[in-house]
Parts: structure tokens; C-alpha cells; sequence
């Protein structure tokens, strides 16, 4: 093996060199996000409002607004450089990893710990890490169009052509090469700056958002207008009616919408990501919850791709595993057959299985010299290596593969592939997988010939390969059943095999099994028929993947389908949900996916599934809750505008001070609620359905106008009461804080009660609704705030209808809740 780098030098290069990454956008200082932020309308209202109040020679509040301004902007840049963060998390989990010799051993890193020196190894579907020199090539073709735009692949070898280049694909053979450019350095690097900008597009969600915010702001500003006209006619101040004006479009500009839906989305990638799934498109967020089909590998997604030695065939007996040890001598030789006829230092796990099957039963090797290799074909499905033996020098070729080749290579007559066929289908049926062995002990002096069917080779036997189902594959499978999402098997397995697999994780299939030779004969027509009640495909190979997901699509689902190889790519693609392998898939897989199973678990993908769902029901929750909560808002404005005889109630302050709940409650405390009950036990949700629909814009408008009514009533009560018109504002202002909070509470969960939700983890509700409460009794009592408020503290009996009215509010809002449970049919998702 080719002598790679030891760690000491790695790690020396490494300081010397630096990462091999390239460059990405600078971190954003604070003024560049001041400059952001000031340009938002909402915060430009909010320095008119300040400069107003000084002309008006308020200078405290005109201050205090002002100091608003930083504040924000402070936080946003905290919250701005928190993102950094986590972004760079995401992008180093994300990172295309290489196959490198350290110090002896083959290891995988990240490609942007590959320092100039390394030892890469290559392999079909790999990206070329940094430029290299190939010093190793075993027919190496790579495809080089990201730097040349020739779409025709270039043979790399060690004599001539060996110069290979950063970001290349590997689409045949294998070679190793040494690396001598990373990062900036590469080909790559210094045109790929502009790699580094690429925008994602908006997704459909962002879009609606950006359609109703639209409408809203278009709306918002009409009404704005009519507000200044109303207070100017009625009060004959325009600075004043300007102010109220200016609050207006305060209150009803929803400037959380974008802030929640980024936050939300980003959250939810890194959510993903702790569940061993990485999220590459957003869009991959919102379509999880509307999944219908489920298509999976069966092999390291559904089993453990551990592969084990079950059982052997030879001279027509049969030995299971644990005969293995009693019964060594008569199954030693098919033993060594199958290690000659396997490359060494295999990572495939049935290779791994045999070396360690010999190794358990303390078998001796002559392991000779390799002369020449066949490779697997599309002719023949198995590989053939010729060896010298070290001791007589005796040619042998050794020969392993699909039984129903080897039957072909070994010459059998009809008869004796029946009775073979026989002993195969009894393993598949049990599910394990299985090979044939042969071998021909070539005579000295004979050319070698140009292809496996030239040797004469001579049966040895077969053997048996178990793959353990992973054991939450089973309850993962329920999930799906339960949660309407049709789960699809596909394997290159035998149909019995298949069906075997699919009896042991629960996967119901009626015997009903389409193999790869079936659909080749089908038209698109009768796929799309047939492929409505089938579950398991067997001897499928990777093109005819996308031939699957196209025929799925053409009938109406929403699919998402795994992949792994250079193959899958297309169907990956094709997709609505393309899930690529993080261990042993390529990068060209994970690139034309939208998620990454970071443990090729099969339960991942279902619990990615379970956790869209969540994301978007608690992104409607806060929707919902923002559109409810600016209702009361808008009104509490309005209402003094119409009736001259009214004291204000709002300022832009007392909405500022609305605008610091309602923003960390939407980004924290409905993004960490708990999942609703049931969330696995109903249908997909219509992609086609608008997020926000006409139904839950009514339902959001019902709950709003019900908080509106309770704090006008509390307002008009204690306008008859007597109190000043600084009373009246601190006794109504109270009851919009407490009745906020309640809304939040009842908000929280459409199949739970508020009670449930506040003892159920989600500490966010708390620390907000508990400094909420904190800030208003402030407010209220202490003389400088009030003085900033404009309250006069009315004595705390005063506040009783506050209390009792956000409590008749909460209890009207639960039994909307119970009713709507009981009365509406299933929510369809």
C-alpha cells in the first residue's frame, strides 16, 4: 500500500496550508447590520415616531423610543451571529469527506481537513477533494465539465494525464493520488469565489409570506392613512394625528412574519440535524409533513449492513452457522474459494464477513499473487481473480457472484440449475442473500482469457449472507402505516428475499412483488397501475429508480426516495423529498439530494417525517397567534380615532412594549412546543393547501376580536368608573398584557389544554409570560415608568376586571378548542 502521511505531518501541513476550504462572505459587522435593520419599515416607523415625539418636545419618550432602536439592533446582531454559527456547524456537517491514507490506515475525513501530501483514495461517485497527482489508476475516468464544461470523461493514469483537479467527479475505476493544491490553491478555488454567493430560492411558503405581507402592508397603509385624517378632523393636531398614524401602521405592520419563518426554518434544519439528518434544502422542511410514499434501500437503511456468514453449501450438504466450528474441514475450501475471489482490504461487508469467518475457524491462507482481476459486469454479475499460489505456483482462478451466473460459468445442465435453484430460494425465503462459488485451476502456458466465461471453472458451492434488520425499523414502519405514508421497499435482492424482509419489519406486501425484469417490459401506463398496490421492488437496479418515482408522482404522491450511488442521482433529484446516504453514499448523491441520513437509518428518515410535521403545525401556531394578537392592537388604535371622547389608549411605546412579547414568543416558545397528540396518526398533509388559508385567517381573526372585546369592555368600565385617563390606560393596558399572555397559553396546542402545555417542557413560556407580568406590574407602580407610560396607578383592587376578563377570555378560547375538536372531521395534512 502506498505510504500516506502520519498524523504529526498532517497536522503540520495543516498549519502551514490551512484548511482546504474556499473563501466564503465575510462575517457582517454591527453598522452593516444597524444599516439592515433601520431599513425595515417597521423600524423606520418607529424613528419617525421618535423624531415626532422630539418635535413635539417629549424628548423622554422621543429618547426612549430611540434607545429602542439599538436595542434591536443589538439583539439582532447577537441573533445574527448565533446563525453564523450554526451555519457554520451545518456547512462542517455538510462538508464532502475523503478517503485518505494516515498513518497506515485507509480513514475517512472531511475534505477540508485534506492538506497537500495526503494520500487520497479514489473511488466511482467520489469527488475529488484538492488537486492531485494520480500515482495509482485502475481504468480512473472522471468527469471534469465544473472546470471545462466537456461534458466526455478524461482517463487519468500514472504515466500520462495524471494531473486531477478539485471538485471533479469520479464516474469509473478507482485510483490514489497525492495532493498538492488545497483550497484557494486548486483550479477550483480560484475561480469558485462566486460558488460561495449562490442564493437558495424562495420557497413556496416564503413566497405566500411574502404575498399576504404584501397585502397587509397595503392594507396597513390605507388604513393609516384614514387614521390621520380621523384624528386630525376630529382633534385638529397634526402632529398628533401624524403619531397615531404612525402607530397605526405599527400595529398592524406584521413585520414578525419574515423574522418567524427564517427562524423557524433555520431551527428546524438544526432540529433535523440532531436527529441525524441534515437538512440541504428548506424547502425540504415543508414538504416532509406532506410525504406520501416513503421509498427506501433495503441494505444499510432498513438492515444493519453488517453482514454475516448464515450458512454454506458443499457437496450437497448444507452447514449452518453454528456448524461452522464442527464442520471446518469440509467447508474450509469453499471458504478460501470466496476469500481469493474477493479484492483484499474490502470494505464491502460481505468480503469483511468472510475474512472474519476464516479468521474465527483459524483457517490458513496461501494468499499468493494476484495476476489478474474481472471485474463485475453488466454480462456477468460476478468478478473473477486469477492467483498464483506462493508455494507450487499454480494458477487459479477463483470465482464469486450471483448464483445465476456462476450456474452459466460452471456449464450446469437445466436440471442441475432447477436443483440448485431450489437451495437458493430456500435461503432467500429465510432472507438471507446469496453467492455462488467456483473455481478452475488454470494450466501453465494458457493465455489468459478476455473475459470469465473463457475458464472452465468447476462448482464449489454457495453461501449465505444474513443482514440484521435494524431493530426500530419495525415500529418506524408502523409510524408510516399509521401516519397514511405508503412505505416501498427496494432491493437487488431475490423476491423471496424481499418478501422474508419485509415479513420481519411489518411492511404488508400480499405476495405481491415487482421485480426489475417486470417493470423493464412495462409501459408508464401499466407501472402507474401496477405500482398502486405494490410495496416491495426486487432486483431493481439504480436506473430504474427514477422510473419508480416518476410513475409514483404521475399518480399524485408526494415522494421522497433514498439513494446512494452515482445511479441514484436522478431519482434523487426527481424526488420531492431526495434522501441520500451520509456514510456510505457518494457526493453526487448527497448533492442532488434535499436531506442527508447521517446514519443511513432507515428510522431517521420516519423521524425527519414526524419532525416536519411538528415544525409546520407549531409555524402555523405562531402565524396564527401573530395574526390574532394584532387585532386587539389595530383596534385599541383605532377606537380613539373614531370617537374624539375617548382617552388614547396605545402609543407607539405601549406597542413597542407589545412587539418585545410577541417576538420571542413566536420565535421561541411556539418553535420549542411540544409535538400535538396524534401527529402520526393522521393523514399527509395536502401539499396544495395554502398555509394560511381563508379558514385559519378566520380563526385567528375570531380569537383576536375576542381579546379586542374583552379589553374595550375592561376600557368603557373603567371610563364609568371614574378613573383618570392615566388609570384608564393602565387598567386596559393590563388586561391586553394578561388576556396576550392567556392567548399564548390557549395558543400553544390545538389538541391539548393550556394546563397540559404550560407543564410540559416548554420553558420559553414561562421565563416570557412570568417577565411579562414582571414588566407591567413595573409599569404600573414604579414613578418613572409611569411617568414614560403615561399611567396613574388606580389602587391594585382596580385591576380585578383585567384578571377576570383574561380569565373568561381563556376559558371562551379552551371551550373553542374542545369545540372544534369534537366537531370537526380529521385534519387533513
Amino acid at each position: 500500500m502506498v505510504k500516506g502521511l502520519t498524523s504529526a505531518e498532517a497536522s503540520e501541513n495543516l498549519k502551514n496550508y490551512g484548511y482546504n476550504e474556499l473563501p466564503s462572505a465575510k462575517p457582517k459587522n454591527v453598522w452593516q447590520i444597524a444599516l439592515e435593520v433601520i431599513k425595515e419599515p417597521m423600524f423606520l416607523l418607529l424613528i419617525s415616531c421618535s423624531l415626532l415625539y422630539f418635535v413635539l418636545g417629549d424628548y423622554t419618550e422621543g429618547i426612549i423610543l430611540f434607545c429602542w432602536v439599538f436595542i434591536i439592533i443589538f439583539i439582532t446582531f447577537y441573533q445574527h451571529r448565533k446563525t453564523e454559527k450554526s451555519l457554520a456547524a451545518l456547512k462542517q456537517l455538510s462538508s464532502p469527506r475523503a478517503l485518505v491514507i494516515r498513518d497506515g490506515i485507509e480513514t475517512r475525513i472531511a475534505g477540508r481537513d485534506v492538506v497537500p501530501g495526503d494520500i487520497v483514495v479514489l473511488h466511482e461517485g467520489d469527488r475529488v477533494p484538492a488537486d492531485a497527482l494520480i500515482l495509482e489508476s485502475n481504468n480512473l475516468t472522471l468527469d471534469e465539465s465544473l472546470l471545462t464544461g466537456e461534458s466526455i470523461p478524461v482517463i487519468k493514469t500514472e504515466n500520462s494525464n495524471n494531473q486531477i483537479f478539485s471538485g471533479t467527479l469520479v464516474v469509473q475505476g478507482s485510483g490514489i493520488a497525492k495532493v498538492t493544491l488545497t483550497g484557494t490553491k486548486t483550479q477550483l478555488g480560484k475561480i469558485g469565489v462566486s460558488l460561495q454567493t449562490i442564493q437558495q430560492d424562495s420557497t413556496r411558503l416564503q413566497l405566500e409570506m411574502k404575498t399576504l405581507i404584501r397585502n397587509l402592508f397595503l392594507g396597513g397603509a390605507v388604513i393609516s392613512v384614514g387614521v390621520i385624517s380621523a384624528f386630525y378632523f376630529s382633534r385638529g393636531n397634526i402632529l398628533f394625528a401624524l403619531l397615531n398614524g404612525l402607530a397605526a401602521a405599527m400595529a398592524l405592520l406584521p413585520e414578525e412574519f419574515p423574522v418567524v419563518l427564517t427562524i423557524f426554518l433555520a431551527l428546524g434544519a438544526w432540529r433535523l440535524s440532531k436527529n441525524k439528518v441534515l437538512t440541504r434544502k428548506p424547502s425540504a422542511i415543508e414538504t416532509l409533513g406532506s410525504a406520501t410514499v416513503l421509498c427506501s434501500d433495503k441494505t444499510g437503511t432498513i438492515t444493519q449492513n453488517k453482514m454475516d456468514i448464515a450458512a454454506l453449501t458443499c457437496n450437497g450438504n448444507i452447514y449452518f452457522k453454528q456448524d461452522f466450528k464442527t464442520h471446518s474441514q469440509e467447508i474450509q475450501e469453499l471458504l478460501k474459494v470466496l476469500y481469493h475471489a474477493s479484492p483484499g482490504n474490502s470494505i464491502d461487508p460481505m468480503e469483511k464477513a468472510i475474512t472474519r469467518t476464516l479468521n474465527d475457524l483459524e483457517i490458513t491462507l496461501d494468499k499468493g499473487k494476484l495476476l489478474k482481476e474481472y471485474p463485475l459486469s453488466q454480462e456477468f454479475t460476478s468478478m473473477t481473480r486469477l492467483i498464483e499460489s506462493e508455494n507450487n505456483r499454480v494458477l487459479t482462478a477463483y470465482c464469486k457472484g450471483a448464483p445465476e451466473t456462476v450456474f452459466q460459468l460452471c456449464g450446469f445442465s437445466e436440471a442441475e440449475i432447477v436443483r440448485q435453484k431450489r437451495v437458493v430460494q430456500q435461503f432467500a425465503e429465510q432472507g438471507f442473500r446469496v453467492l455462488a462459488a467456483a473455481k478452475n485451476v488454470v494450466p501453465s502456458g494458457n493465455l489468459f482469457p478476455d473475459k470469465q466465461n473463457g475458464f472452465n471453472f468447476e462448482f464449489t458451492g454457495l453461501v449465505a449472507f444474513e443482514d440484521p434488520i435494524r431493530p426500530e425499523v419495525p415500529n418506524a414502519i408502523k409510524d408510516c402505516n399509521d401516519a397514511g405514508v405508503k412505505v416501498i421497499m427496494i432491493t437487488g435482492d431475490y423476491p423471496a428475499t424481499a418478501k422474508s424482509i419485509a415479513n420481519q419489519i411489518g411492511l404488508i406486501h400480499n405476495d405481491n412483488v415487482l421485480t426489475g425484469t417486470e417493470l423493464q417490459n412495462m409501459n408508464t401506463a401499466e407501472l402507474r397501475e401496477r405500482i398502486k398496490n405494490t410495496h416491495v421492488f426486487a432486483r431493481i437496479v439504480p436506473e430504474q429508480k427514477l422510473q419508480i418515482v416518476q410513475a409514483l408522482k404521475a399518480n399524485g404522491e408526494i415522494v421522497a426516495m433514498t439513494g446512494d450511488g452515482v445511479n441514484d442521482a436522478p431519482a434523487l433529484k426527481a424526488a420531492d423529498i431526495g434522501v441520500a446516504m451520509g456514510l456510505k453514499g457518494t457526493d453526487v448523491a448527497r448533492e442532488a439530494s434535499s436531506l442527508v441520513l447521517l446514519d443511513d437509518n432507515f428510522a431517521s428518515i420516519v423521524g425527519a417525517i414526524r419532525l416536519g410535521r411538528k415544525i409546520f403545525d407549531n409555524l402555523q401556531k405562531a402565524m396564527s397567534y401573530i395574526i390574532a394578537i394584532h387585532i386587539p392592537i389595530i383596534g385599541l388604535v383605532l377606537l380613539p380615532s373614531f370617537i374624539p371622547s375617548l382617552p388614547i389608549l396605545l402609543m407607539p411605546i405601549h406597542i413597542v412594549f407589545m412587539e418585545l412579547i410577541i417576538d420571542p414568543v413566536c420565535a421561541i416558545a411556539f418553535e420549542s412546543e411540544q409535538e400535538e397528540k396524534g401527529i402520526m396518526s393522521r393523514p399527509p398533509r395536502n401539499p396544495e393547501e395554502l398555509f394560511f388559508g381563508w379558514g385559519k385567517i378566520i380563526y385567528s381573526l375570531i380569537k383576536g376580536l375576542m381579546v379586542l372585546g374583552m379589553v374595550i369592555i375592561v376600557y368603557f368600565l373603567s371610563i364609568n368608573q371614574g378613573h383618570s385617563e392615566g388609570e384608564v390606560r393602565a387598567i386596559a393596558f393590563s388586561s391586553l398584557i394578561i388576556g396576550n399572555v392567556f392567548l399564548i397559553l390557549s395558543s400553544l396546542s390545538d389538541s391539548r389544554t393550556f394546563w397540559s402545555a404550560i407543564f410540559e417542557k416548554n420553558i420559553a413560556v414561562w421565563i416570557i409570560s412570568l417577565t411579562a407580568f414582571i414588566m407591567l406590574l413595573l409599569t404600573i407602580k414604579l414613578t418613572w415608568l409611569q411617568n414614560i407610560f403615561k399611567f396613574d396607578f388606580p389602587g391594585y383592587q382596580h385591576f380585578l376586571p383585567s384578571l377576570i376578563g383574561a380569565v373568561l377570555l381563556l376559558s371562551a378560547l379552551e371551550l373553542i378548542k374542545v369545540f372544534r375538536r369534537k366537531n370537526a372531521h380529521r385534519k387533513v395534512y
